[in-house]
């Protein structure tokens, strides 16, 4: 027998099924996202475009960001679940606005990600995304369709680190109101960044995750700062007491993600693609002057193979690439690259905390 329908969950399958649900929106035309509080606003950043038309004709589309100040996106009172969230702002700022979501009342938040990784563009350089989760689109349409059920509150905040003010940051959060059946877990992501990653280390992409749950996705901005291929690394998903070795075991970066020996077109170049679940989509090559460095941008959604787990998850993954002799023999060589990964899981809660974010000369794009 199937379950009853509650508004979680929706695809093609069931979408003409009749629920419940109560759908709801939040953004700068409805700051609370209250049913008949759309488009009052009598003030805001359009309304020196709307002399003459008066409320209701986008008064209120965007909001301003001080520096160095964090600003409530939403506070919803459950049970429910944000099934879309969308997102524009200058590409200028995608590694200075940190997204925090905060479930149930918790003091610490279970998203922590800045906003352009969180939506697979971590070198402020905007490149498309055809995924399932997470759509990019012209000009800088950031999309997530990550199910984020809550059970009592969710609260989003963005933070602003830059020194500068951020003139239009235009949002949308999506929501129902609905029951939450209680085997739904919370979504998480956490951010890290290696830059560079010291010779001989591996990069972690998350330790010390406690609690059942599964691994849902893996995005990385990987700078190489060395000539030749850099795609030789193994990714690793040490579960539920793994010490030394781990339990899964991927053979290369490139196959991780999906492609297969270094990405390479028969004519030399970089294959870009941009699948439902996994990626590259973006490949940031020199310019013979100032920009130096080969840079990529990888995605991989275990949504069709999530990675399980009942206690515990460390997940980490190797930057190796080929050294020659002058004798022409190889081996491989530990690189150190700059890797900034966001990881997405979900768990059951309490989490544990997240390492402290890095400051803003530590985040940024250089």
């Amino acid at each position: 027998m199937t379950a009853p329908f509650n508004g979680l969950g929706v695809d093609l399958a069931n979408v003409a099924r009749l629920s419940n649900a109560k759908s709801r929106s939040i953004s700068p035309e409805n700051f609370t996202g209250g049913k008949g509080e759309g488009g009052k606003a009598t003030e805001g950043t359009g309304a020196p475009y709307a002399e003459g038309l008066g409320q209701g004709w986008k008064i209120s589309p965007s909001i301003y960001l001080e520096p160095h100040s964090t600003f409530t996106l939403g506070i919803i009172d459950g049970p429910g679940c944000i099934n879309h969230l969308w997102l524009t702002v200058d590409p200028l700022f995608w590694r200075s606005l940190i997204l925090r979501f905060y479930w149930d009342d918790e003091e610490t938040p279970s998203i922590e990600v800045p906003v352009g990784d969180f939506f697979c563009n971590g070198w402020c350089v905007r490149c498309n995304i055809a995924s399932l989760p997470v759509a990019v689109n012209p000009a800088g349409g950031f999309n997530s369709y990550w199910e984020m059920p809550f059970r009592r509150r969710a609260r989003v905040t963005i933070e602003n680190i830059s020194p500068d003010q951020v003139k239009g940051l235009y949002y949308q959060i999506d929501y129902v109101l609905t029951d939450v059946p209680d085997d739904f877990a919370y979504l998480h992501a956490q951010w890290r960044r290696s830059n560079p990653l010291p010779y001989g280390e591996v990069h972690t992409l998350l330790d010390g995750v406690r609690g059942k749950g599964q691994y849902v996705g893996t995005y990385i901005a990987w700078g190489v700062n060395n000539t030749g291929w850099w795609g030789e690394g193994e990714i690793k998903f040490y579960l539920d007491g793994d010490d030394e070795f781990p339990t899964i075991c991927g053979t290369g970066t490139e196959d991780y993600f999906g492609g297969a020996w270094n990405f390479e077109q028969p004519q030399g170049e970089y294959g870009v693609f941009s699948t439902p679940f996994l990626g590259l989509p973006q490949v940031i090559m020199p310019d013979g002057l100032y920009q130096s460095q080969q840079r990529f941008g990888m995605y991989r959604w275990h949504i069709k193979d999530t990675i399980r787990f009942e206690q515990d998850l460390r997940v980490s993954i190797q930057a190796l690439g080929w050294r020659t002799s002058p004798g022409g023999q190889r081996r491989y060589l530990p690189l150190k690259d700059d890797i900034a990964s966001t990881a997405f899981w979900y768990q059951t809660e309490p989490h544990a905390p997240y390492p402290v974010l890095p400051g803003a000369d530590d985040l940024q794009v250089i």
